[in-house]
This record gives structure tokens, sequence and C-alpha cells, in this order.
């Protein structure tokens, strides 16, 4: 995957989970880990959102190591830092 297009799903990503930290005041990444354990929402009526936070969550672990090995690549590569950056459509 491109890095700009592994850049704009990143972005993407953190605006839905941005939306579900506000709404319901914890981090993700502490979300994940009492999701993992097993235990139930207080409420029936969070389930969906709760099993839409996880799967984001897990989907932006996977693009963050996506573009970290990316990264890794290049700088193997040795390509040069101009040839990596362009401007792409918004």
């Amino acid at each position: 995957m491109e890095l700009a297009t592994l850049v704009k799903d990143i972005h993407r990503l953190n605006h839905e989970l941005e939306r579900l930290e506000r709404k319901y005041g914890i981090m993700s990444a502490t979300f994940y880990e009492w999701y993992g354990s097993g235990e139930e929402p207080a409420d029936d009526a969070w389930v969906l959102d709760f099993e839409k936070w996880a799967g984001l969550y897990e989907v932006l672990c996977d693009r963050q190591r996506a573009y970290s090995e990316a990264l890794k690549t290049i700088r193997r590569q040795k390509i040069p830092f101009n040839q990596v950056l362009r401007p792409v459509a918004v």
C-alpha cells in the first residue's frame, strides 16, 4: 500500500476513533484493553458502538504497522526523501 494511502486511512480512522473517544470519555487504547478483557458493556445499546470501535482500532493499528514497515523499506533502500514526498489530492 502506498504511503499516501496509508496516511489518508490513518487520518480517517483517527477521526472516527476520536468521535467515539469523545462520546464515551476514554482513549481508544484504554477502551481496547478493557474490551479485550471480555467484560460486558454497562448498556446493551453500546454493543454496536463497541464492536465498531474495536474494529476501527484494530485497522488503525494495522495501518500504523504498515506505515512503519513501508518507511523501514524506504530507509533500507536508501530512497531519497525528495522522491518520497509529493503533494497528493485531498
